[in-house]
């Protein structure tokens, strides 16, 4: 704190204040006149940034706001000689002020830490496996660096060989992560193995550390619906109190017959306890609080208004590849003869789509030497390759080729399967399996106990999917969905319910635009990211569930908030229209709740999962 305070300006005109404060009290108790000019300084330190703020507002944007009301109050009770009141009202408000701009700068602090911790230096591997220390800034994409044992990886990339990582300043997690020769580092993770060469994948300012800043930094400028009615609201209340206290004061003069100092200071009473401090206080602290607690679990959420729609979701409509399942295929049968695997390697391993990475993944790890391939290598989308009269097809498209060693009877039996022709006949098959992500199904199941309806959205066919969501104990799906359908699903159901969607892929962006909360893998395409609301570092669905609950714990605490912040307001508002609150009670309990407020939504920062 001591920390915060020295490179924080409003802090160091509140503790300046608060001296004077403390001065004036004991020249006062020794009945000095010193002691009113002490009290002088304290206003002046104390309510410099009200002040500043106030005059801002009102002449700059035509906005009032509850520090008008707190500076009006001050100037008033200066007025008739209550310097003590006066400096104790400025004080505990401003108190309230540097620590709301506190948790603020705590909601954020955590994921700038851990930016200013990735390296900002790298190990260059250039001509001759000659090493140079250059700016991550400088390197370029294809570029090799050189991570030590035990060092932090300067960039995102890819591995030269099989390591061990540590992502837990990523992702939270205390399991090492085994990576094998090719797979993807992430910048700021720690290499727990030998020394490593990475390629370096993405520039320095497109690493996940990087959108992780960014993201958070956009959140916060993104308040909640309910935030920004309070913000709203407050301008016309502070008209309303302003216009209001007057009144007040004539009514006291002419009903009570009060003389004109005791009905001005009521009037000042009311202009401080009617003040909506811990109304406006009692959202965006809570919110950024667990904005700041989700980016640390590994869930950029894109303001508070994507955290409110979390809580009240009813159904959450899933994609299945790359969300439920692993997205990448494993090969579980090959019936290919050996003197044909050359040629299907050599025909696999020029096409970057996911089945052909996985066969040829599979064939290299038997030791099969690819053909050279003298045609070239022809793609076609639903379908699959071709090199000269050779192609590896799916299903569908061999459906009418002879087949004299029934292949195609033999593959029934598994759900994804590619076959090897001649372009006559059907010369052998490789059947592959997406696998399911263990933590998606008790996801799944921690959602359907919480009463909302999960659904699987899929473009694979009947069969997989099928499977998928016996798997992961769904009991609703629909397969063949092109994305106008996904899209078409979404739109009809957000008519009548709270839609969440989970996808990854280009395919899945319209559906998450049209869905109350799209959320976004982070390994997905990055049009699926830019157009969801929250988007998952590590495509982990126990994460999802995690702040989820966050959410749930978030509206209670907002609940509370202005239930409490509402009560009080009202409470001291009686007490002084019945004439038995003094101004310095009233700042105090007014106040006072303005800081319960704030120190009850800071919680969340601290919050902890129970799946």
């Amino acid at each position: 704190m001591m920390t915060y305070i020295r490179n924080n300006r409003q802090s160091q005109f509140l503790l300046a204040g608060t001296c004077l404060m403390v001065v004036g009290f004991v020249l006062g108790a020794k009945e000095s006149e010193l002691s009113s000019w002490s009290y002088y300084l304290a206003v002046v330190c104390l309510g410099y940034f009200a002040t500043k703020q106030a005059i801002h507002l009102s002449l700059k944007e035509r906005k009032v706001n509850v520090d008008l009301l707190m500076v009006l109050a001050a100037i008033g009770a200066l007025s008739i000689g209550e310097e003590v009141e006066a400096t104790v009202l400025l004080f505990i408000f401003a108190a309230a002020e540097v620590l709301e701009r506190y948790v603020t700068d705590r909601s954020s602090s955590a994921i700038t830490s851990l930016m200013e911790a990735v390296p900002k230096t790298a190990q260059l591997v250039g001509k001759g496996n000659h090493i140079q220390t250059v700016s991550t800034d400088q390197l370029q994409l294809g570029d090799l660096v050189l991570v030590s044992k035990g060092a932090q990886i300067p960039i995102d990339g890819f591995v030269s060989q099989a390591t061990t990582v540590s992502e837990m300043a990523l992702t939270g997690e205390a399991s090492p992560v085994e990576k094998q020769s090719g797979q993807e580092v992430f910048a700021g993770t720690v290499n727990l193995g030998e020394p490593v060469q990475v390629e370096v994948g993405k520039r320095s300012d497109q690493t996940v550390f990087s959108n992780i800043v960014r993201l958070v930094q956009e959140a916060q400028e993104q308040p909640s619906q309910l935030a920004r009615w309070i913000d709203h609201f407050e301008g016309w209340y502070v008209i309303a109190v302003l216009v209001t206290v007057p009144l007040f004061i004539i009514a006291l003069m002419v009903i009570q017959e009060l003389g004109w100092q005791d009905a001005f200071y009521r009037g000042m009473v009311l202009l401080t306890v009617a003040s909506p401090c811990a109304l406006v206080a009692s959202v965006t602290p809570a919110t950024l609080s667990a904005i700041s607690r989700a980016a640390k679990l590994g869930v950029l959420v894109k303001g508070g208004q994507a955290m409110g729609n979390l809580a009240e979701i009813s159904v959450l409509y899933t994609d299945k590849t790359g969300t439920l399942t692993e997205g990448k295929f494993k090969v579980v049968n090959l019936s290919i003869s050996t003197e044909n695997q050359p040629l299907l390697l050599g025909m696999t391993s020029h096409s970057q789509h996911p089945i052909s990475q996985a066969i040829s993944q599979y064939l290299l790890e038997k030791g099969v030497v690819p053909q050279k391939m003298t045609a070239p290598i022809e793609e076609h989308p639903g379908q699959g390759l071709q090199a000269g009269p050779y192609q590896l097809l799916n299903r569908k498209a061999v459906a009418t080729l002879s087949d004299p060693s029934y292949f195609f009877t033999q593959a029934a039996q598994f759900l994804t399967t590619s076959f090897l022709t001649d372009g006559k006949e059907i010369l052998g098959f490789i059947a592959l399996e997406d696998q399911l992500r263990p933590e998606a199904i008790r996801a799944v199941q921690a959602f359907q106990k919480e009463g909302i309806r999960v659904e699987m959205l899929t473009g694979d066919n009947e069969r997989v999917a099928e499977q998928i969501a016996a798997q992961a104990g769904i009991d609703q799906f629909e397969a063949n969905c092109l994305p106008t359908d996904k899209a078409t699903r979404v739109q009809e159901t957000v008519q009548t319910e709270i839609v969440a969607m989970i996808g990854d892929g280009i395919n899945d962006a319209p559906a998450l635009a049209h869905a109350h909360l799209g959320v976004a893998m982070g390994s997905g395409s990055a049009i699926a990211m830019e157009t969801a609301d929250l988007v998952m570092v590590q495509n982990n669905l126990a994460k999802f569930y995690d702040v989820y609950q966050m959410s749930r714990k978030l509206k209670r605490i907002i609940i509370e908030n202005v239930g409490f912040a509402v009560g009080v307001m009202i409470i001291l508002i009686v007490l002084n229209v019945l004439g038995i609150l003094d101004l310095t009670l009233g700042v105090i309990f007014h106040e006072g709740s303005t800081i319960l407020v704030i120190l009850n939504g800071l919680r969340l920062l601290k919050w902890q999962s129970d799946l």
